[in-house]
């Protein structure tokens, strides 16, 4: 494809020399073939303008980067956001897209709507796949990213061989990083979703309006025109979501008890489930919805809106909300010891997804809720001491353990998390031995929740070149330790 060309479909002011072919993009140096457009970034490790010179001597015809970066010998792409430019340049040479897409934000529940919205198109014969956090996944395979946001050129390429394969319907998951470093840029969304908005990634955003503001670029730029904002009515940052979507003049579908689209009147939890009444364009349902805790509830719902907002028949979409499965590592019931006390495992690593975990516990629980966590290392500090509070508070056992030290000392970390539970934490900082002890514990009764890893597979001890990624698999584990203590 000439440059030319892509320069026209993204309106943007073809330069002298466009008339070249294009054939890929890269963010990465060593990935350059002949006819590269490449981007040049500043990152907080790396400085893409330090490998211009590389890139073009490999066959670069174009760099995108600030304007104060050197490029002799291609064609240079200055603006003061390089990244936005980049995607923009890059959406029109990545196609097919697939024909529906759907992005959600927020602090929790991204991963489970996104996965949960598959669900629903799946079973009303859709095509369908989300991306995110658990990786792609699709009706037959999962293929693990990494990334909760991929860089732009993953994502465009991603979408291209998912629409190459069939697939018309994508839900993806719009984090604050990936939003604010335009990883998600180009391809026609029809409708965005906001979950909630709580404490995270304050080591990233100054603030938590600076964080608000990141999320809600997927609102103000990357939703299409006249497309749909769902919101979750029942937060405390809901109104705000709301006001910036109706500015937009984007159609506003809001869900909850508070929610005008979708109002939830009642829930009642049941012992793998709960009951839902829900009141939708005139006509009140009742429904079971197999997932637990009202977190559940409220991201399939959040789903159900935005299968509504793209198309979707209300009785299909509601009748697919009784057989959704329970996603990865998300209260996901992972054993029962020999003694009868589930063990759940759950990704909860901020204050308030901890809150949620325990809240959808305790109905279920018969004597007591032993909860293990802990926080990860080189992230936003302040958080840990309200974790701590929030399990003093809503546990009966709470055992303080590694999360992923990263590069800080895991005691210091565990420190702070105890500093915040009034001396009512137990501390284990080995992950296995904590998980052993909690499960060891356990009664007939009681519950178990493991939280703060949910689907990942590897502990991250260290960082920069002296990083290491231990095999750890909360769920594995706790399935091992349910079969052993006793013996």
């Amino acid at each position: 494809m000439k440059l030319n060309t892509l320069c026209a479909a993204a309106d943007i002011a073809a330069p002298a020399g466009a008339d070249v072919n294009v054939t890929g993009f890269a963010i990465d140096h060593r990935k350059v073939a002949p006819g590269t457009v490449f981007g040049a970034f500043k990152g907080a490790r790396f400085n893409g303008e330090d490998y211009i010179a590389a890139a073009i001597e490999a066959g670069a015809v174009a760099i995108v980067a600030s304007p104060e970066a050197s490029v002799e010998g291609a064609i240079h792409f200055a603006a003061d956001e390089p990244r936005h430019l980049f995607a923009r340049l890059a959406a029109p040479f990545y196609q097919p897209v697939p024909e529906t897409l759907v992005a959600v934000t927020g602090t929790n529940g991204k991963t489970s709507t996104v996965e949960l919205t598959r669900q629903i198109w799946r079973m009303a014969g859709h095509r369908a796949a989300s991306i995110g956090t658990l990786g792609i996944t699709t009706s037959d395979e999962t293929v693990s990213t990494g990334l909760t946001t991929p860089d732009i050129v993953t994502f465009l390429a991603n979408l291209t061989g998912l629409a190459r394969e069939g697939v018309s319907h994508v839900a993806y998951e719009a984090s604050s990083h990936g939003l604010s470093q335009y990883r998600i840029e180009g391809p026609r969304v029809a409708a965005g979703a906001f979950t909630n908005l709580s404490r995270d990634h304050l080591d990233y955003h100054a603030d938590m309006d600076d964080y608000f503001a990141a999320k809600m670029r997927l609102f103000d730029e990357v939703v299409v025109d006249g497309g749909t904002a769902v919101i979750w009515a029942d937060d405390e940052w809901s109104a705000k979501a709301i006001a910036q979507a109706e500015q937009r003049g984007l159609k506003v579908f809001t869900v909850g008890a508070n929610g005008t689209s979708i109002r939830l009147s009642g829930r009642t939890p049941g012992g793998l489930g709960q009951k839902l009444e829900l009141e939708h364009d005139g006509k009140s349902r009742v429904l079971e919805l197999p997932l637990i805790g009202a977190y559940q509830a409220a991201n399939a719902l959040v789903a159900a809106g935005l299968v509504l907002a793209t198309g979707g028949e209300a009785h299909t979409t509601f009748d697919a909300l009784k057989r959704l499965v329970t996603v990865r590592g998300r209260l996901e019931r992972a054993a029962i010891s020999p003694v009868g006390a589930p063990v759940y495992v759950d990704y909860a690593h901020t204050p308030d997804a901890l809150e949620a975990a325990i809240a959808a516990l305790r109905p279920h629980v018969e004597g007591r809720l032993i909860v293990v966590f802990g926080a990860g290392g080189d992230r936003d500090q302040g958080k840990r001491p309200e974790m701590g509070k929030v399990a003093a508070e809503g546990a009966d056992l709470a055992i303080v353990t590694d999360d992923n030290p990263r590069g800080e000392d895991p005691a210091a970390i565990r420190a702070m998390v105890l500093a915040g539970m009034d001396g009512k934490g137990r501390e284990i900082g080995d992950r296995r031995e904590a998980i052993r002890a909690a499960v060891a514990e356990a009664r007939r009764g009681d519950i178990v929740l493991v939280a703060g890893k949910g689907h990942e597979q590897g502990q991250i001890i260290g960082s920069g070149d002296s990083v290491r990624v231990l095999p750890f698999d909360d769920v594995t584990v706790a399935r091992e330790m349910a079969g052993t203590v006793g013996r």
